[in-house]
């Protein structure tokens, strides 16, 4: 499948590929998709999270504490999402991001949301990281309680709307194989639909 570049909507007249936004909370498969998605159509595979991640590393704090420290200080999140929007701007890219789909809303092909039930994403959580279950939950529920807090407080977000998205799925009713292949069609019939593909 050849992707074309395609005329961004904005008054530089930029040639951009694809961009589709992967968003969902710990443990809802996102990265995993994200990553398939971007190998399968020949895209670049992006994480925001993974540079939090990497912020905390070298901070030696959790994620958790980095989260409780982005809510008192912008200067994080704005970090991260500068990088974000750079390469969201060139195209050809899978993003695999809680906030961005808000944020890239306008220009982004296509948007989807995947989720499951909070016990079914601590469970994964827990296998994941090696930790205890009780561990795991109580991580997502502090992470999302600071997601929503500061997203709300900096953006005017309210990450439990998600009018935005072209897709959400519930990850928990399906196989991994069986949710994967409900997303990429839906990414295949929408990029086709919007010009970036030559006939198959």
């Amino acid at each position: 499948m050849l992707y074309m570049p395609i005329e961004a909507n904005n008054e530089g007249g930029v040639k951009r590929g694809p961009l589709i936004v992967i968003s969902g909370s710990p443990g809802s498969g996102k990265s995993t998709y994200a990553r398939r998605l971007a190998e399968d159509f020949n895209l670049t595979y992006y994480s925001s999270g993974a540079i939090f991640r990497s912020i905390a590393r070298e901070l030696g704090i959790s994620l958790v504490e980095l989260n409780k420290r982005a809510e008192e200080s912008i200067d994080i999140d704005v970090m991260v999402e500068a990088k974000t929007l750079e390469l969201a701007s060139r195209g050809n890219i899978v993003i695999d991001s809680h906030i961005a789909a808000w944020i890239l809303a306008s220009i982004a092909d296509i948007l989807i949301y995947v989720k499951a039930p909070l016990h079914i994403r601590a469970q994964r959580v827990a296998g994941r990281d090696n930790i205890s279950y009780s561990k795991a939950l109580e991580d997502i529920v502090d992470r999302e309680l600071s997601h929503w807090t500061r997203f709300m407080k900096y953006y005017g977000i309210d990450t439990l709307d998600l009018s935005i998205f072209h897709l959400v799925i519930d990850t928990s009713i399906y196989s991994i194989e069986e949710a994967y292949n409900i997303i990429k069609l839906a990414v295949k019939q929408r990029l086709e639909k919007l010009g970036h593909t030559k006939s198959l």
